[in-house]
């Protein structure tokens, strides 16, 4: 709502990365709907994909004219308008990207939609049995807003000593992961910019105890505990 109102008044447009989020929903509206430009992922660990790429979503017929020119060489029209039109005719009409997903692609990804529900649902019922499983654990669940209708790509957890915890984990075969370092800590940008340690200490201070369970829709309720208990042994180990 802040974000909001600060690009209203500036007269700015508001981008969302909505790409760990499609069937979230805040106050009730699905992402997509809250910003100017919305962008989604569908890389093979979202929650549907299509092999690679993503999409970007608006309400805006001119933001989306331009985006849909923009995805395919800068082009006015697309082939299906020429068609229509009964004309070869096309012109650039500004400096555009071969971004377009393959029919392939986008019938594999659209085949998906239907069961998003029920995928979405299950990954909150399995989220919801690891909180009740950690209320008393030294690893702290991260917490939503009331507000919030969280899709769950990533159960993210706050452990002490995380490097510790992640080798003892992995040795027992749970694909924990780390999700993410932060941006400013890269070497391009700590070399284009000038970012280093120190920059953002919230940030940094995070990314030194998250750790990715495991969490997926096909995930047997037994699996969950059974992470669980080996991340209590590993914490208890410490």
């Amino acid at each position: 709502d802040a974000l909001r109102r600060l690009a209203d008044r500036y007269g700015l447009a508001l981008v969302a990365d909505g790409c760990h989020a499609l069937g979230a929903k805040y106050k009730g509206r699905n992402v997509g709907t809250l910003a100017d430009i919305t962008a989604l992922s569908f890389h093979p660990v979202k929650h549907i994909t299509t092999a690679e790429g993503g999409m970007a979503l608006t309400d805006d017929p001119e933001l989306a004219r331009r985006m849909r020119a923009l995805r395919n060489h800068g082009i006015d029209l697309d082939f299906r308008q020429r068609e229509q039109a009964g004309s070869w005719r096309y012109a650039v009409t500004m400096l555009g990207f071969n971004y377009r997903l393959s029919d392939m692609a986008c019938a594999l990804g659209e085949s998906q939609l239907a069961r998003l529900p029920r995928w979405i649902e299950t990954r909150r019922e399995l989220a919801g049995l690891y909180d009740q499983l950690l209320k008393n654990s030294p690893a702290r669940c991260l917490k939503t807003d009331g507000d919030v209708e969280h899709a769950f790509h990533l159960y993210v957890v706050r452990v002490p000593g995380r490097n510790d915890v992640f080798r003892t984990m992995r040795h027992h075969a749970i694909g924990v992961n780390v999700h993410y370092l932060p941006v400013h800590l890269h070497p391009y940008y700590r070399e284009r910019f000038g970012t280093g340690p120190g920059l953002c200490p919230v940030a940094e201070a995070a990314a030194e105890e998250i750790l990715t369970l495991p969490l997926f829709p096909s995930m047997a309720r037994d699996d969950v505990r059974h992470v669980v208990t080996v991340l209590t042994q590993a914490l208890d180990a410490l």
